[in-house]
């Protein structure tokens, strides 16, 4: 299992990751097949990040059997946080 630190970079990965392939639109999500493949993160610990960020209400996740998540895409809030990260970044 992840530590903790691990654990905060997979939720910064996966927010970015959805961020960046949505282009900011909450209609468009991502599978979460190509997260795991694109963003080299261990199934565990990519369903365990989705949970957290599910949990969050910053994004949402339609799962597939054994704790899979099949479809990912960020809601609303996710959309708010991502702009404002990349308003203080310039």
């Amino acid at each position: 299992m992840a530590t903790l630190r691990e654990r905060q970079v997979y939720r910064e990965r996966v927010l970015t990751a959805l961020y960046e392939a949505s282009e900011g639109n909450r209609l468009l999500g991502v599978p979460g097949r190509k997260l795991r493949n694109d963003l080299r993160i261990p199934q565990d610990d990519l369903a365990a990040a989705c949970t957290y960020l599910a949990g969050e209400d910053l994004i949402t996740v339609d799962w597939e059997p054994g704790n899979t998540p099949a479809m990912v895409s960020l809601t609303h809030q996710g959309i708010r946080r991502m702009e404002a990260e990349e308003e203080e970044r310039g």
